[in-house]
């Protein structure tokens, strides 16, 4: 096949990762599919077809365009974080052996990551929240996971703050776990993220009238940035989760689909399925209808079954 000209190349990822930012899984995959074979942006394809089949909860399909991106650049340090993050989202649904047999990969993955771009805030969270999660046979452990805090002092000073909430909330320190996170309200650049955070430990506590409270702050500082729109999608989580105020719920995710913010890291297609599931909870079915059929328009293969996964 013909090689195309680089610009219209590039122009096709630029609307390729658009799509996927605002949701449209199918529009992505299409315009994925309709590039020239081989070429130098084929590694870049492959890692944003990983994405978009991570946001479907697609891992096996995620997994092969990662690796298929690592083994065409395997200096990009995005992508093997993605890899990393499809292989844990594998491991957290297999078996035990090959749970802790992926699990040895996740931390390679991540461990790369953070060694080709120690800037990378986003890898080192995940790297820590690796060490804070996984057994010590698989690689974890608390100590580690503090070095990476202070590495991501140095980078991401809010989410250093949420590490070190993570580290002392798995000590079962709930008092430090607590002040960590509201540091991390302070420090943090887009604070929304940081109150939605606060707003689920509070939730795993029991603790309600802290939990609406750090969600009424969390929808304030959406107001004023309105780019942060990803943590309505979260904080209208904790509320299903907990299932508490499905309506206000709602209306957080309706403002989520309607606003700027939209990101791959809360997919629009999921949020338009939660919002049929609210909307039916609360009597409306016309409207669950409609959200339903709005999420399987951005994303035909989309179950609701698979957001219950996540």
């Amino acid at each position: 096949m013909a090689m195309a000209e680089p610009a219209p190349v590039k122009g096709t990822l630029q609307q390729a990762d658009a799509a996927l930012q605002a949701g449209e899984a199918d529009k992505a995959l299409a315009l994925l599919a309709s590039m020239p074979e081989g070429g130098e942006d084929i590694a870049e394809a492959e890692s944003l077809q990983c994405r978009v089949q991570f946001t479907l909860a697609h891992w096996d399909a995620a997994i092969r365009a990662c690796e298929q991106a690592v083994r065409l650049d395997g200096k990009d340090s995005n992508t093997h974080m993605w890899l990393g993050r499809a292989l844990g989202e594998k491991a957290n649904v297999a078996m035990f052996l090959t749970a802790y047999s992926l699990g040895k990969r996740v931390l390679s993955e991540f461990q790369l990551a953070t060694q080709l771009n120690p800037h990378n805030a986003a890898a080192l969270a995940n790297l820590g929240e690796f060490y804070v999660d996984a057994p010590s046979v698989a690689g974890g452990g608390l100590g580690k996971a503090e070095s990476v805090a202070e590495e991501l002092d140095r980078v991401d000073p809010a989410r250093a703050q949420e590490l070190r909430g993570n580290i002392a909330e798995q000590r079962k320190d709930y008092g430090t776990a607590e002040r960590a996170l509201r540091q991390a309200v302070a420090v943090s650049s887009h604070p929304a993220y940081e109150w939605a955070t606060l707003s689920r430990f509070y939730g795993g506590r029991a603790r309600w009238a802290d939990m609406d409270t750090a969600i009424q702050s969390c929808i304030s500082a959406v107001e004023r940035d309105p780019q942060a729109g990803v943590a309505l999608y979260d904080a209208a989580g904790v509320l299903i989760r907990y299932q508490r105020e499905p309506a206000l719920a709602a209306k957080m995710l309706e403002n989520y689909v309607n606003g700027l913010g939209k990101s791959e890291e809360a997919p629009a297609f999921v949020a338009y399925s939660r919002l049929a599931r609210l909307k039916h909870q609360l009597g409306d079915t016309a409207g669950a209808e409609q959200d339903q059929a709005a999420a399987l328009a951005l994303a035909h293969e989309y179950t609701p079954e698979q957001d219950l996964r996540r």
